[in-house]
């Protein structure tokens, strides 16, 4: 059940938002076993002030087009999923929405499988 929030700078077309969401998605059925229409998704657009990110950090030149992709999902994920998860969007995002591989940026947090309410009340995975 993984709730994914992406941020970037305000200035992309609705199609472009939309692949971009679409490619996660598929991205996340392709590698962490993500059941069909298990899909929660917020991307938020930001000015520029309000967008800050380290341009050159660890060596990786970003621009105005970066995407912050940030996943929380259950901990039950393996190193190789995780690494297979991350090259999966960034080609995906390459490949279909014309992303640097630069300019996507991924933050993956981790929580137990009890802390989900899906609805209704109920811990659905407890």
């Amino acid at each position: 059940m993984p709730l994914v929030r992406v941020s970037m700078r305000k200035g992309r077309t609705d199609h472009q938002k939309k692949v971009i969401l679409e490619q996660i998605y598929l991205a996340m059925r392709a590698t962490f076993d993500v059941p069909e229409d298990d899909r929660f998704m917020i991307l938020s657009e930001h000015d520029e002030v309000d967008f800050v990110f380290g341009r050159s950090y660890l060596d990786i030149e970003r621009t105005d087009e970066l995407v912050i992709i940030q996943l929380t999902v259950n901990n039950t994920r393996t190193p190789e999923q995780k690494r297979a998860l991350y090259a999966e969007i960034t080609r995906r995002l390459e490949t279909e929405a014309d992303l640097r591989p630069q300019d996507v940026f991924i933050g993956l947090i981790e929580t137990a499988r009890e802390n989900w309410s899906m609805g209704n009340g109920i811990a659905q995975y407890a």
